[in-house]
């Protein structure tokens, strides 16, 4: 296509010059038979002009047709019109057309009786006979004019006068000034088509280069210069069409980096554009000649392996993809480390055209991300139900959102010596059609890939403090901040409308956040904290001790409990003792920052009394209490009560009775 559309050029460029050409000889042949004509006509009338003036104004012409010498006076005149500088030559013929008289430079011969057909034809028509000639015999002017020109005297006819005139310094003047005239025709022609030609061409390289330019985009990525969606189609299509003829295989690796939005959301879209040139490039140093690598948009990259004998070379190969995304890089000058889901499809096992392979692809890279991410998973026939599954969860999430139809169920945190009720952890439930509830941990991360996440940790929010505000002044009531809800940098906002909405006191809400939370944008991230520290709101570290950098940010943010992580009493009961040793290690930690200590997780008598003795302050778990739906709370609040008081007053039961039958 680059090499038809040169030759067009050139085509018309030699298209161009010759038109150019034509033009400029035209000019100058045009200029040539003007000045030709001009001179001509200039000549031959001086010619005329000298020969009349002698026929007026010699008085013996008939004697000197006759035979006769000239008198006197005509000897001086002719004399006078050669030294005039213009003749040259005089003629008198007489009525038959012989010379009777020549007066050449200044030399005048008589009865020479030489003949003239000019002469002749002058005095037939009784008109002039003019002519321009080259001078070709010596003494002859380069260019002379002469002209015939017939004495009619009475109505008769009796001589013809011949008179030759020097034109070579006009024909000289003549042909400079149309010389020069034509070199300026020329340019000025050359520069009048020369410059829209050239302005033309200067356009149609632009517009060549302007449609190279649409027609690789409409075949590649803008950004990284890979294969588009429409060229993976077509090249997948050829090799389709080739492979029962080769009988061997291909492989479509689907490949989708983990949580690239975060990398957006840090370190902004110049830094996520950067990452994925720099997958690109990587991706184009593993792939071989006949293998092509496109991006299908967004984190979405697919590549196609030909020419294989099967299963294994394609999870070798996939397995190279993975080492190739995950070698260390910079970005905005920090290390980072990307990692990838790889689902792969084979042909023609797993579909014989383009689409059926890119949805059996995907569908092994839904099981990846759903195995964990950072792995590689294949193809199998019942992932076509888990993907109608999935896509299950998906109506029933957006149903969710869109009519409020997740629910809250509240699991009591205990202080730990006294075993006295002092708050609840709100926990986000999902009911599914058949009334069963859906655990967090399966809809959790499909709402967080459905970017549902920050909308459906609004709406907890609100309703968990809208329940907390009809418990007892003294509970509060802990929920969970979901990173998400930290992107849009308002949260603050929400945090404060939901107090002011529900009436909540500021000191009864804590928020448990993630170290995960604080892995990206941390100033932003400890801006927005200190702005809901300061309306009196509890901050909590959750999940510690499951981290890499936890211990950092304790003490860079003054946060008001530690919760230890479930995974501490999961261990208790074990032979290691290092579990009871990080815990005990932990709340001393805890003591001497000024900050609560709660241990998830406690479901035994025995880890509670673990917990007496290490001095813990709060517990959590299956041993104190399951999560219980909102309807279920006021009784809890009303046995802890009748148990921590001996006598309590009419006016308090009264209040707990209202609360159980709010509830």
């Amino acid at each position: 296509m680059k090499m038809l559309a040169n030759i067009s050029v050139r085509s018309e460029i030699a298209m161009l010059v010759t038109a150019l050409c034509f033009l400029v000889g035209g000019i100058w042949a045009g200029t040539k038979v003007t000045t030709d004509y001009l001179l001509y006509q200039d000549a031959t009338s001086t010619a005329r002009n000298w020969a009349r003036l002698l026929a007026e104004t010699v008085t013996d012409l008939e004697q000197i047709a006759a035979g006769e010498k000239p008198t006197r006076a005509s000897m001086t005149l002719f004399e006078w019109a050669q030294k005039a500088g213009e003749v040259f030559r005089y003629e008198i013929y007489n009525r038959e057309g012989y010379s009777q008289l020549v007066s050449d430079h200044g030399v005048t011969q008589v009865n020479l009786s030489s003949f003239s057909t000019d002469a002749v034809r002058a005095l037939r028509t009784s008109r002039p006979v003019v002519d321009v000639k080259a001078g070709t015999r010596p003494g002859q002017p380069a260019f002379y004019a002469q002209a015939y020109l017939p004495v009619i005297v009475d109505g008769r006819p009796v001589a013809i006068v011949a008179a030759y005139v020097d034109e070579t310094e006009n024909h000289d003047v003549y042909y400079r000034t149309s010389l020069l005239a034509a070199i300026s025709l020329c340019a000025g022609a050359a520069i009048a088509f020369g410059l829209p030609a050239f302005a033309w061409y200067r356009r149609t390289k632009e517009k060549q280069q302007a449609d190279r330019h649409i027609r690789f985009l409409a075949h590649h990525d803008a950004l990284t210069g890979l294969a588009n969606r429409a060229q993976l189609i077509e090249s997948l299509e050829s090799a389709l069409a080739v492979l029962p003829v080769r009988g061997d295989c291909l492989a479509v690796h689907f490949l989708d980096l983990d949580r690239f939005k975060q990398v957006n959301d840090s370190l902004g879209h110049d830094g996520g554009d950067f990452l994925l040139k720099t997958i690109a490039e990587r991706l184009r140093a593993v792939i071989r000649v006949d293998d092509l690598v496109a991006r299908l948009g967004g984190d979405e990259f697919v590549v196609v392996q030909t020419g294989i004998g099967g299963k294994n070379q394609a999870e070798e190969f996939a397995r190279r993809i993975i080492s190739a995304v995950t070698a260390p890089m910079k970005l905005k000058d920090r290390p980072y480390v990307a990692t990838a889901s790889v689902g792969v499809a084979l042909a023609p096992a797993d579909g014989t055209d383009p689409e059926r392979l890119l949805k059996s692809a995907d569908l092994a890279l839904y099981k990846a991300k759903a195995d964990g991410r950072n792995c590689v998973r294949f193809f199998l026939a019942e992932m076509d139900a888990e993907l109608q599954a999935r896509f299950e969860l998906e109506r029933i999430i957006r149903d969710a959102v869109l009519h409020d139809r997740f629910e809250l169920h509240y699991q009591p945190l205990f202080e730990i010596s006294e075993r006295r009720l002092i708050g609840y952890e709100a926990l986000i439930r999902l009911p599914a059609e058949d009334g069963t509830l859906i655990p967090p941990l399966v809809f959790i991360p499909v709402a967080e890939d459905l970017l549902l996440i920050d909308q459906i940790g609004a709406w907890v929010l609100q309703e968990a403090c809208r329940t907390a505000a009809t418990w007892p002044e003294n509970l509060t009531v802990a929920v969970n901040l979901s990173p998400a809800q930290f992107l849009a940098g308002n949260i603050s906002n929400i945090v404060a409308n939901a107090l002011k909405t529900t009436g909540l006191a500021a000191h009864r809400l804590e928020l448990e956040i993630t170290e995960t939370l604080l892995l990206g944008n941390s100033e932003a991230i400890m801006t927005e904290l200190q702005k809901i520290k300061a309306m009196g709101v509890a901050i909590v570290m959750d999940d510690f001790g499951t981290g890499y950098s936890s211990l950092s940010y304790l003490w860079r943010f003054p946060f008001d409990k530690i919760k230890i992580d479930r995974s501490f009493m999961q261990a208790f009961d074990g032979s290691s003792r290092d579990a009871k040793t990080v815990v005990k290690t932990i709340i001393a930690l805890g003591r001497e920052l000024n900050m609560r200590v709660t241990v998830e997780g406690v479901e035994t008598a025995k880890q509670a009394a673990f917990l007496d003795k290490a001095d813990g302050d709060q517990a959590q778990g299956y041993f104190f209490g399951r999560p219980v739906p909102a309807t279920e709370v006021g009784a809890q609040i009303l046995a802890d009560f009748q148990k921590q008081s001996s006598a309590p007053s009419a006016a308090t039961t009264e209040a707990m009775l209202r609360l159980v039958k709010s509830s």
